[in-house]
């Protein structure tokens, strides 16, 4: 591998390659570990995914954290760089090439082997609009080749925590954390010093940490729902889909609910909150149990494990597994495909929270308990107006304008004199 560091190193035509892995060890006490190319466990990183485990992480989080440290690792490995002997320099130019360099491109793993340039790649399939170009149906962004302002912020938090966290146990040779905060305030937290009598200034973090523009919720209109829908292929679908919308739940947490967790004569249904871990009953719509019964009754008499404890979903063909995450969204991303449209599964939750609030008899603190939000302010990025609803009042705007323009008003009538005062004015009218 080659030796370079600085102003030597050319990044404009620097791939990142695809040496080492993330696997996932089904082990509890350390379901992922960081592999370097010859198949060995990264020590540093495994220290480090073992203190997340202990501070009561959500399961997922040593997985996003292990992938931002594999990317940051390839990069390391490839330049020939010990992780303890990275500088500033090397910081700056790998957060450098995520904002200006494109994503690497994954061939799908049935191509894997063959000539590259024959096969299709993931995320370029005819027919579906350009990357990072508008969905005409949704409008939504569609995914870009470059990494997101948003992934690039979670890798630099990442990977800042992770050199904070081996300069405090006095790790290797390490003496200096190569991805730094803001210069104004390299020694202290953010706002350490504040006034409480005043507002809090913005401030970043870390100084290679770039701004996230925030995220606008989206609602699926009623029409393009019954649409999305119709377009559902079984009864366990149909199922998902009405309690996601129902019960504002996110995608995952849905996922986590057992048999037993469906109350019919409560019309609740009971998930694992994300955050919390907590257990809470969610109400849902009638509807919902009876797509939910329907699929049930069919599942069972396919052999599909029954009993309170049982996972509530399961995959539709043999072997029974019960359903994941990534499964859910090929499904709910097969639907759309029906209408051209690239909504999330995450859009049925803000498709639920809208709902809920349109309702004039629904208490706000209700429905951020419904959410399992923290704060009753997070509910104010709903106050703001939905992409198709200040698109229809432009229009209707232009319309009106449109139609003022065709049909202007009668123009008001001559003022008369009043002959009266005139024969006061002027003497008696002539004969």
């Amino acid at each position: 591998m080659p030796d370079e560091q600085g102003p030597g190193r050319d990044l404009k035509s620097f791939v990142l390659p695809e040496i080492g892995q993330l696997l996932e060890t089904a082990d509890p006490w350390e379901p992922y570990q960081l592999l370097d190319p010859f198949g060995r466990p990264v020590q540093p990183a495994a220290v480090y995914l073992k203190d997340l485990m202990a501070a009561d992480s959500s399961p997922l989080t040593p997985r996003s954290y292990g992938m931002d440290l594999l990317r940051w690792w390839r990069f390391l490995w490839f330049f020939g760089i010990d992780w303890d002997r990275a500088v500033r320099e090397d910081a700056r130019d790998f957060m450098l090439w995520m904002k200006l360099a494109d994503k690497p491109v994954r061939v799908h793993w049935r191509h894997r082997g063959k000539d590259t340039a024959k096969v299709p790649r993931l995320g370029t399939h005819a027919g579906r609009p350009l990357p990072g170009t508008p969905n005409a149906v949704t409008g939504k962004l569609t995914v870009g080749t470059k990494y997101a302002a948003s992934t690039r912020a979670h890798c630099e938090t990442v990977l800042r925590a992770f050199y904070d966290f081996h300069l405090e146990r006095n790790t290797g040779s390490l003496l200096t954390n190569p991805f730094p905060l803001v210069r104004n305030r390299r020694s202290s937290r953010a706002n350490a010093h504040h006034n409480p009598e005043t507002g809090h200034s913005r401030q970043r973090t870390g100084l290679y940490r770039p701004k996230v523009p925030k995220r606008i919720p989206r609602q699926i209109p009623e029409d393009k729902y019954t649409k999305v829908f119709a377009g559902l292929r079984s009864h366990r679908d149909r199922a998902l889909l009405a309690f996601w919308v129902a019960t504002g739940a996110r995608a995952e947490e849905l996922l986590t609910s057992c048999q037993s967790d469906a109350i019919v004569g409560q019309q609740t249904i009971g998930v694992i909150r994300k955050g919390t871990r907590d257990y809470q009953e969610l109400p849902a719509t009638p509807d919902a149990f009876v797509w939910l019964r329907l699929y049930l009754e069919e599942a069972w008499r396919k052999g599909v494990p029954r009993g309170p404890k049982q996972p509530l979903w399961w995959t539709l063909r043999r072997p029974w597994r019960p359903l994941q995450y990534d499964a859910a969204r090929m499904m709910f991303n097969r639907a759309n495909e029906l209408l051209g449209a690239n909504w999330t599964l995450h859009d049925l939750r803000h498709t639920a929270t809208f709902l809920m609030l349109d309702d004039p008899s629904m208490p706000p603190v209700y429905v951020q308990h419904i959410l399992g939000h923290k704060c009753l302010s997070t509910l104010d990025i709903y106050n703001r107006p939905t992409r198709d609803d200040v698109i229809a009042a432009g229009l209707a705007h232009h319309a009106r304008q449109q139609h003022r323009r065709e049909n202007p008003p009668p123009a008001p009538p001559t003022p008369a004199y009043n002959p009266e005062s005139l024969n006061v004015l002027f003497g008696s009218s002539l004969p």
